[in-house]
Parts: structure tokens; sequence; C-alpha cells
């Protein structure tokens, strides 16, 4: 495998680096990595240890003065430079988070890219970390707001974007003057070493000191539950399921510290009377079997008008019927294996579920045997017939299964079907009626972070804040103003006078001597 080489990956590496330099690796458990594209074992990863995850707080803590009192445009600089390396690496990192994580190559480059796009993003935003004037309601006053950095800001990734998600976020908190700690998914490890080791010479290059972008690769009694009782941590910024999100929520609010949390979906895409179908299906499959339904923007339920759920229902199957499912790294292919065998173990039970509460398998629904689908973790995209009440249809199940609910009557049915979850991430219409995409965008329309207008639930730019309500958890990441989150904000309040007026007309004087 060339593209390990070409990334300088080794057999055996440490889980732990300062920035450009790899702790030790002597008598630490190891993790083996796997890929779910063939089951073969490629990297073991030695675990960080609490002594390793001390030893990189602290040079965190010490490279955090110099980095905040570098000018903002200057870190943008760093970051720039950053951007032109990944570009360098962007084949053979690209092909290590395909075969890593089993996405197709595409996504795996396009995930690549995302980095370099939030890069290049970043640049111009650090010369744009607006304050706020306003005017005082005293006289000779000036009023405004500033930010400044927060700190030591923690990144907690997960598998299915093992690259991108930790771009949104450590660029952005890079420009704010912040210093990183990563701990990715030990389930998608590899590439963090390996954006790690790309992004070293660019902090050897320019002579900075180690603790800028640390990286921690642990379990989580031993790392993990340490970042979020650290009170030097100030945020912590996390990927992954509802259930781990409330714990990080517990306990990064119990030591009133700040989270960004970016946790499960269940997308509804929304298929009116009005829908141009020429453009529904394909965005629908895509949404539904991208990254092997793996991410959190995955389209999960299908609204069709009662109209039109026959055709589209034909549409769909004929769909299915078409796609590849095999090795990802062959562009013939749609869709790659799920992350591992408990995922699969995961996608069985969902099915068994759907049968048991009265839906309709229409297509798929089975786990792939044979010598192409040796690794035991490829599955067939799924399609059901079901019912927005079902039990199933109301948790977020990380495979291609994608639930077809038929609504009667006007948009409001739709609207409310799209909202009777618990989650509310994203969620797209499919329409070329304006009385009902202007509903859906409306105070009463989709409950969630991101509504989409005649294109699918995922494939979510960076210049927009990405995040979501409910159960996602509220947090927003990469574009818009949601750089405002890795600093802390100050009001400031100048008095330019020579008398001393207070607020709300308040007299307060103090005799003079002698009264």
């Amino acid at each position: 495998m060339n593209f390990l080489e070409e990334l300088y990956l080794e057999k055996t590496m440490s889980g732990s680096s300062s920035g450009r330099e790899w702790l030790a690796n002597k008598g630490r458990r190891k993790i083996i990595a796997s890929s779910p594209v063939d089951g073969e074992v490629f990297a073991g990863i030695h675990k960080a240890t609490p002594a390793d995850y001390e030893q990189i707080m602290a040079r965190a803590e010490n490279a955090y003065p110099l980095w905040r009192s570098l000018p903002a445009p200057k870190r943008g600089e760093i970051v720039r430079q950053i951007g032109l390396r990944l570009r360098d690496f962007k084949l053979p990192l690209g092909t290590l988070i395909s075969y890593e994580t089993g996405k197709p190559l595409q996504e795996g480059l396009g995930e690549v890219q995302e980095v370099i796009d939030i890069c290049d993003y970043c640049v111009g935003q650090s010369r744009m970390l607006y304050g706020m004037t306003t005017v005082s309601e005293r006289p000779d006053h000036r009023l405004f707001e500033q930010y400044h950095p927060l700190g030591t800001v923690a990144i907690i990734t997960a598998f299915n974007f093992p690259v991108a998600v930790w771009g949104w976020n450590a660029m952005i908190a890079a420009i704010c003057g912040d210093v990183t700690i990563w701990k990715p998914s030990s389930k998608a490890c590899v590439a963090a070493i390996a954006v790690q080791k790309i992004i070293a010479r660019v902090l050897e290059q320019n002579d900075l000191p180690e603790g800028i972008f640390s990286l921690v690769i642990g379990d989580r009694d031993s790392v993990g539950e340490k970042i979020l009782g650290d009170r030097r941590i100030p945020l912590v910024s996390f990927t992954g399921s509802v259930d781990s999100g409330r714990n990080v929520a517990e306990r990064v609010g119990r030591r009133l510290g700040k989270t960004i949390l970016e946790l499960g979906g269940n997308n509804a895409i929304i298929i009116t009377e009005h829908a141009d179908l020429h453009l529904a299906v394909p965005a629908v499959v895509f949404g539904a079997v991208g990254t092997a339904g793996q991410r959190c923007t995955t389209t999960r339920r299908l609204l069709v008008h009662e109209s039109l759920y026959d055709q589209v229902k034909d549409h769909l199957c004929r769909a299915y019927a078409t796609l590849k499912i095999g090795n990802p790294l062959l562009e013939a292919n749609h869709m790659g294996p799920l992350i591992d065998k408990d995922a699969v173990k995961t996608f069985q039970k969902a099915i068994k579920a759907i049968v048991n509460q009265g839906g309709t398998l229409l297509f798929g629904g089975n786990v792939l045997k044979g010598q192409d689908y040796s690794s035991g973790c490829y599955v067939q995209p799924t399609l059901v017939a079901a019912e927005n009440h079902f039990p199933i249809v109301h948790k977020e199940t990380f495979a291609p299964i994608l639930y077809l609910i038929r609504y009667e009557g006007g948009i409001e049915n739709a609207i409310a079907l799209n909202n009777a979850v618990d989650q509310g991430l994203s969620s797209a219409i499919f329409s070329t009626n304006h009385r009902q995409i202007e509903t859906f965008l409306s105070a009463r329309g989709s409950d969630c972070g991101i509504a989409n207008v005649n294109i699918g639930t995922s494939g979510a730019e960076i210049g927009g804040a990405f995040g979501g309500e409910k159960d996602t958890g509220g947090g927003r990441e990469s574009g818009s103003d949601a750089w405002k989150a890795y600093m802390r904000r100050q009001t400031v309040t100048v008095n330019y006078g020579s008398g001393l007026p207070l607020a709300q007309g308040i007299k307060f004087a103090i005799p003079e001597e002698g009264e």
C-alpha cells in the first residue's frame, strides 16, 4: 500500500504528539488498525497514557501565551501553509481515509479538500474577527465588544469524518489564538496520525513551539474522561452519539466549561406533490447511501406526498438495484463497507426491529457474503416502507437504511412529521411551489439547524455554520460566525470625559473632604 509510505506511516506508531515530537512507545497498549475494506491489519498505534496526557497538556499550556500573542493574520499565515501542505498529500491522505473508514475514494478525497477549503476560509477570517461598537447612554463614553482567545480547546472526533471535523475546529481555533488537543476515534486514528505528520513540517519550518496542535489517541477512561474533567480546557468540541454527548455536556458543564456538541441526526427529505423528481431521486439516493449511511446528515426518512408515493417508490427500487457495492477504492462502486462488524450487528438488529414493528422491506436488508466481501462489513443499502411513529424510525441507525413514509394533505402535515423526532440536524424539501418552500423555511417550518431546498440533507458547505438543535446538541462549527464559540467575548466601556455619570440615571455622590 504505497499511500502509507507516502504519508511516512509505519507499522507501529506512537499515538501521542505535541506537534512535532512523538512520545515514546514502550510499555503502552496498542490499538490494532484493520480496514473494513478487506479486513487486513495495517497499523498498530500505542495508546496515550494519563502521564502522556499530562505531558501534552503542559506543552499546550506553555505554547498558548506565544500563540495568542501572534497577530491573528500571522496565525492565518500558518493555517495557509497547512492548507498548501495538505494539497501536496491529498491523494495519499484521501486514499488512507477511504481504506481506513470504508468510504468511497471520492468521499475520502472530498474530505481532504474540505480541510483545505477551511484553511483557505480561515486565512480570510483571520482578518475579520470583528467586535461590535454601539452607542452609550452616558455622555463621553464609548461602548464596544471585543473577542479574545479561550486557551486550550479539546477536539473529540468520530470515525465517519476522521479529518474534516478536526479541520473545522482546529483551523478556526488556531486563527482565534487557541491551541488544540485532538482525540480522534480509535476506529479511525491512523488518518489523524498522518495529518499530524503533515502539519509537523509547517510547525518546524516556522520554528513554532510544541503544543499548538497536539494529538492524544487513547481510551475513554485514561484520556477522554481526563479531558472532560480538566478545568484547564475551557472548551470541548465533541462529535458523536447522543448518549455520549449527554455525558460530555454533564461532565464539562459540572465544571462550567463550554461545549460544542455535534450529535445525532434523523434527517428527512420532504417530496411534495410539486417536486421535480429528476432532482429529488438522485439526491435521495446519495443522501441515503453516501458513506454507507454513516453520516450525521444521512437521509434516513423520506416523506412523500401520497400522489407521488408509488412513483417515487418505483424510482428508488430501480435506482437501488443499479448500485454497485464493493471495494471503495474502485471508483465504479457507489458504496463501501460499514466501519466494523459491530456496525453490521447494529444494522441486522435494526432490520429485525423494522419487520417486527410492521415495516416492509422493499429492497436490501442483507449482509453481503463472498470473496469480494471477506471483511464481513458489507451490507445492502436498504429501502423500507414504514410509518413515522415506529420506534425504530425515531432512532438514528448508523447504516444505509431509508424509511419511505407516505403523508397526506398539505405541507403542514409533512413538516409535522419532519419535526416529530428528537433530533434536529438536517432537513430538505423538494418542491417547485413557492408557498410550500417558504412555509418550510418559516418559523413554523423545519426545526432543524440545516434546511435545504431542492438539494439533499448531506453535503454542507464550509461557509455556513454547521450544526443542529434538540438532541443534535445545539453546537455550530465551520463557517458564518461559528468562530465566536472559540473566543471569549468582552464588553468594554471607556469613559473619556471628566465626569462619572452612572447608567440608568443612578445618582451616587460621595461628600468631598471637609463637608
